[in-house]
């Protein structure tokens, strides 16, 4: 096991159960594609100077891969998740997003021949138990307004964040497939991933209303902004890229799900209360990762 990789995935797992919690309580009336656009070209913005330096040592295959993980990871899986953080709330999101592990792990075997030993399996289960009991949660009243959650809603944000998780692993495999044999830094393969999905999404800029009929923002939302863009955009991804270069995608992938244990002390200041119950489905993804974690791998 990489040191390098484990310490890097835990730092991108912490970035992004903050980040999350910022982007939950940012109040704005864009939507949860127009959200992901705006912190995307901010991203690519601050991370362009990259794009100018040299040594880009990357096969077309491999640049084909990482495109296409931006894209399916970042452009698509990341609208889909702020549109399930709205209905569901930072730990109840995160957690659903633990199920991350299971298809990075099926994924990982089928696409790449990384299998693992039975206890990761016997992880994978523990994780999609936690999963399981996390969803039978009521989350936190008021979504993004304050009122109470419909049924209707609440199954959305269900089917949003299992879409989300899809798109997450694919992108994550896509990444893995194309950094495991490349010297490219995982600076500026972040710095790829987020470029591809702010061009995919650029036609939204067309849909945003103009400045002048925009609700006039308050000062502080854009501290909140930078801070939400470079901890879980900017930071999370080149931490992230730089787990899945030294690790096998599936262990990458579970060391990235322990946001949900992470995000816990943040659910109070959503007035969310995890209880019995999300203190259980906590203790039972913490110690599915610490299978997945703990053993090594074949292949």
């Amino acid at each position: 096991m990489a040191t390098t990789g484990v310490v890097a995935a835990l730092a991108a797992a912490l970035c992004w159960a903050v980040s999350s919690s910022l982007w939950r309580r940012l109040a704005t009336s864009l939507s949860a594609t127009q959200l992901n656009l705006v912190k995307n070209l901010l991203a690519v913005g601050l991370q362009l100077p990259v794009l100018l330096m040299g040594g880009w040592l990357v096969s077309p295959l491999a640049l084909a891969f990482l495109l296409a993980s931006g894209v399916i990871g970042i452009a698509l899986g990341d609208s889909l998740y702020f549109a399930a953080l709205r209905r569901l709330g930072t730990r109840r999101a995160l957690t659903l997003e633990a199920g991350g592990p299971a298809l990075s792990l099926l994924g990982g075997a089928l696409f790449l021949s990384e299998w693992p030993r039975w206890p990761q399996g016997l992880g994978v289960v523990l994780i999609c138990l936690s999963v399981a009991l996390v969803a039978r949660q009521q989350p936190p009243a008021g979504g993004s307004a304050g009122l109470p959650l419909p049924l209707e809603g609440q199954r959305l944000g269900l089917m949003l964040a299992l879409a989300a998780l899809v798109c997450g692993s694919a992108g994550a495999l896509l990444s893995r497939a194309a950094l495991r044999d490349s010297a490219l830094p995982p600076l500026q393969s972040a710095t790829l991933r987020l470029a591809a999905a702010a061009v995919v999404m650029l036609p939204l800029l067309w849909r945003l209303p103009p400045p002048g009929l925009r609700p006039r923002p308050l000062r502080r939302r854009w501290p909140l902004v930078l801070l939400a863009t470079l901890l879980g955009t900017s930071g999370g991804i080149v931490l992230q890229q730089t787990a899945l270069q030294h690790l096998p995608a599936g262990l990458a992938v579970a060391l990235l799900a322990t946001a949900p244990v992470l995000a816990l002390p943040l659910a109070g200041l959503e007035g969310d209360r995890p209880g019995f119950g999300g203190l259980v489905a906590a203790l039972l993804a913490l110690a599915g990762v610490s299978l997945v974690v703990g053993l090594g791998w074949r292949g």
